[in-house]
C-alpha cells in the first residue's frame, strides 16, 4: 500500500495526542509524520513507532509534501491555515466545525455515509463532525435505514474531556479544592463543574439553543442527507473526565419493536450492544468509554408514551470516537481511493 505524509496540527491537545496513538494502532501507513502546534511547544517530544518526532512550529511549517493534514487546533486555526494546507496539495481532515455545514465539503462517520469520502479528493478537505452527533448517528443509522426517523429528542451528558485539555485540568483542581474546602474559581466552565452539571455548551444563540445543540441538529440532518428528521437537543456538561453519555428518545415512521432495535444494533457497524438487564448491565463512560472504539448502546426500550417510540442510552469516548478515531477512519477511506 502507498505510505503518506501526515501532519497533525494541534498535536499537543487531546484529540492531537490520541490521533498520534491510533495512526500507530491502525498502522495507518505514515512515511513522515509532522506534529504541529504554536510557537510555545515547539520542541515537545512524542513516541511514535519506536522513535521520538519533535513538534514543529504551525506557522513556520511548509505543508509542500504532506498528503494528509489532520487539523483538530480550533476553528479559528483552521479557518487561516487549512486554505494554506490544501494550497500546497494536502488533503485535510478537519476536526473543527469550521467546514461542517458548507454544501460542498463532505460530512462524514465512515460507518454511516463513508462514500462521501472520495468527495474529499476534489474539495482537499473532509469534515469530521460534532463527537456527540457521531455517537448518535452512529447509533441510530441501522434503525434509520431500516424504518426511517421522524424525530430525536436527545439529552447529552458530555465529559470534560470535550473542552481539552484546561478543562480535564480545572474538574481535577475544582474537585481538590471542593474536597478541602478550598474556594473556587471557574476559569473554562462558566460555573462550577465539580459536583455540578452545567446546560450549556458553547455559546448560547438567538433561538435559545445553545451552539452544541445546534451542531447536533444540523450535523445529524448532512450526515443522514435527510433534513426532515427533527432534532430536539439538551447538552450538557458534566464532572466526568472521559466519555460522553446520551439519552435518546427516537420516534420512527414505522413500529419497531425492541428485539428488532436490538438486532439491528447487534449487526451495526460501529456498535456493541450492552443486552443486559441486570442491574449495572448497561454502559457507563467509566466501564465502557476510555480507550473503546465502539458507539456502546444499552437500555433499549420501546417508549410508553409514543407509539412508534424508542429508548435508548447511548456511551462513547468522545475523544477516540467522537474525534480522533473517526478522523483516521476518514483517512483510512481517502487512503483507499488515493493509492
Amino acid at each position: 500500500m502507498r505510505e503518506f505524509s501526515v501532519a497533525i496540527v494541534g498535536a499537543t491537545g487531546v484529540v492531537g495526542g490520541m490521533l498520534i496513538e491510533i495512526l500507530e494502532q491502525r498502522r495507518f501507513p505514515v512515511t513522515n509524520l509532522h506534529l504541529l502546534a504554536s510557537e510555545r511547544s515547539s520542541g515537545k517530544r512524542y513516541p511514535f513507532q519506536g522513535g521520538y518526532i519533535r513538534v514543529q512550529s504551525l506557522e513556520q511549517f511548509d505543508f509542500a509534501g504532506t498528503d494528509i493534514a489532520f487539523f483538530t487546533a480550533g476553528s479559528a486555526i483552521s479557518a487561516l491555515h487549512v486554505p494554506r494546507a490544501t494550497a500546497s496539495g494536502a488533503i485535510v481532515v478537519d476536526n473543527t466545525s469550521k467546514y461542517r455545514l458548507e454544501p460542498s465539503i463532505p460530512l462524514v462517520v465512515p460507518e454511516v455515509n463513508g462514500e462521501q469520502t472520495r468527495k474529499g479528493i476534489q474539495t482537499r478537505i473532509v469534515a469530521n463532525p460534532n463527537c456527540s452527533t457521531i455517537q448518535m448517528v452512529v447509533a441510530l443509522n441501522p434503525i434509520h435505514d431500516a424504518v426511517g426517523i421522524k424525530r430525536i429528542n436527545v439529552s447529552t451528558y458530555q465529559s470534560v474531556s470535550g473542552a481539552g485539555a484546561r478543562a480535564l485540568e480545572e474538574l481535577a483542581k475544582q474537585t481538590a479544592n471542593v474536597l478541602n474546602a478550598q474556594e473556587i474559581t471557574p476559569e473554562i466552565a462558566p460555573v462550577q463543574i465539580a459536583f455540578n452539571v452545567i446546560p450549556q455548551i458553547g455559546a448560547f444563540q438567538e433561538n435559545g439553543y445553545s451552539e452544541e445543540e445546534m451542531k447536533m441538529v444540523l450535523e445529524t440532518q448532512k450526515i443522514f442527507d435527510d433534513p426532515s428528521v427533527k432534532i430536539n437537543p439538551t447538552c450538557v456538561r458534566i464532572p466526568v473526565f472521559f466519555g460522553h453519555s446520551l439519552a435518546l428518545h427516537v420516534e420512527t415512521h414505522k413500529k419497531l419493536h425492541t428485539t428488532e432495535a436490538e438486532q439491528l444494533l447487534h449487526a451495526a457497524a460501529g456498535v456493541e450492544l450492552v443486552e443486559s438487564d441486570s442491574e449495572g448491565g448497561y454502559p457507563t463512560p467509566v466501564t465502557h468509554a476510555p480507550g473503546h472504539d465502539a458507539v456502546f448502546v444499552g437500555r433499549v426500550r420501546e417508549d410508553l408514551s409514543c407509539e412508534n417510540g424508542l429508548n435508548l442510552w447511548v456511551v462513547s469516548d468522545n475523544s477516540r470516537k467522537g474525534a480522533a478515531l473517526n478522523s483516521v477512519q476518514i483517512a483510512e477511506e481517502l487512503a483507499q481511493h488515493l493509492a
